[in-house]
């Protein structure tokens, strides 16, 4: 079941909402949604597995809730196929099947266009988004989709890491390899993650996007068995 933010959190992610521009407030408006609510599914703290993308779309905002779209249908029927050994039903089994998963992405808004946030407004909610995994969610493996997720992990990295992690990005076994990392909070404290790359489910990633469903499956079965 998705769990809220607690007051303080969401405080923090509305007050620097409000000091960045690029937030696609029309799509919030066309749904009567907050444009500084942030869409973040999280999930139990003891959630196998994390999901981590690059930014809601425009079903995300009209749900509320991340990996809701085109690409979160792809994963989710995925994450279906392997639990179950059937085809999903329909759109609410969609959003049943993901419950028992922790859900975040690079920055919890969507932007403008089909574009991705840039550097500078990841820099700005990497803090928050960096102390959601350490804080509220106790797992450590973490299925990121696509490049601009993998290497948001190299942000606030030593150079060294920076350039690991972009070395692996270019190895041809990138998609069933892994890489192991350590996230840090403000205060000091951090745990070890393991990340687990993927392509982006979007049909205009047409090089992999006719593999996803099978490079998924992978995936899911060296992860959750």
């Amino acid at each position: 079941m998705k769990r809220p933010l607690s007051p303080s959190q969401y405080k923090a992610f509305a007050e620097l909402a409000k000091q960045i521009e690029g937030i696609n407030e029309a799509v919030y408006q066309a749904f009567d949604r907050d444009p500084l609510e942030p869409i973040i599914g999280l999930g139990p703290a003891d959630a196998p597995l994390a999901f981590f993308g690059r930014d809601p779309g425009r079903e995300e905002v009209r749900y509320g809730e991340p990996f809701i779209g085109g690409g979160g249908q792809l994963v989710r029927r995925g994450l279906y196929r392997h639990l179950h050994g059937a085809d999903m039903p329909d759109f609410e089994a969609s959003r049943c099947v993901g419950e028992g998963f922790f859900w975040i992405n690079t920055v919890p808004y969507k932007p403008l266009g089909n574009r991705a946030w840039s550097m500078a407004v990841k820099r700005r909610f990497h803090p928050l988004m960096r102390q959601l995994l350490i804080d509220n969610w106790q797992g450590r493996n973490i299925v990121t989709l696509g490049r601009e997720a993998f290497l948001w992990f190299g942000l606030d990295q030593p150079r060294e890491v920076r350039q690991q992690l972009e070395a692996f990005w270019q190895r041809e076994d990138r998609f069933t390899a892994y890489f192991d990392l350590e996230l840090t909070t403000g205060t000091g404290s951090g745990r070890a993650f393991r990340l687990h790359p993927l392509p982006h489910p979007s049909p205009r990633n047409l090089t992999w996007y006719k593999r996803f469903p099978e490079l998924l499956q992978i995936r899911l079965q060296q992860l959750l068995g």
